[in-house]
């Protein structure tokens, strides 16, 4: 890793990919495929990129069109190093934002109630579509416990996450 002078102060650029971490914190650019608990999730969506990307990003806004989330705020600008605080199903989540390539990829993740969790998304236009992946893992003593309850919960919930993407970021 290299630091580049291009990117804002505590920052760094890694060699492979320009994607952008936190500096001290090593970049994370995939979930852990070895966690007990992994969903990888797709949809396409009709709608122009930068729609589906402002929407997704806009977290402030996720408690108007994701009633699983009752509330969510990021300190600051989305960028690396970033935090946000949001509830969803119950659990107080405290996320760190790891790395954003603009219209393309963000990852963020964070330990919650002993879960860690790291979540990649990545956006893909091709035809005036939008594919939206997901790819999410877990880890932690929870998870340990009960791999194959928390991978249910965990896939319902991201499909609806991307279900409820999809249905806003269509009627726009």
């Amino acid at each position: 890793m290299t630091t580049d002078s291009t990117h804002p102060a505590g920052t760094t650029r890694t060699e492979d990919n320009g994607l952008v971490a936190p500096a001290g914190l090593e970049p994370i650019q995939a979930v852990d495929s070895d966690a007990p608990v992994v969903v990888r999730l797709a949809v396409t969506v009709n709608a122009p990129l930068a729609e589906v990307w402002a929407l997704h990003t806009d977290i402030a806004a996720w408690p108007d069109w994701n009633p699983d989330i009752s509330a969510a705020e990021l300190a600051g600008p989305l960028a690396p190093g970033a935090t946000f605080a949001w509830r969803t199903h119950g659990l107080d989540i405290t996320s760190t934002v790891y790395q954003v390539v603009p219209g393309r990829r963000i990852v963020w993740g964070g330990p919650a109630q002993g879960i860690d969790g790291v979540h990649v998304w990545t956006f893909q236009e091709q035809d005036g579509l939008v594919t939206i992946r997901t790819d999410e893992s877990w880890s932690g003593a929870p998870v340990l416990a009960a791999p194959d309850a928390l991978r249910d919960a965990l896939r319902q919930s991201l499909e609806q996450w991307l279900l409820r993407l999809k249905e806003r970021a269509e009627q726009r």
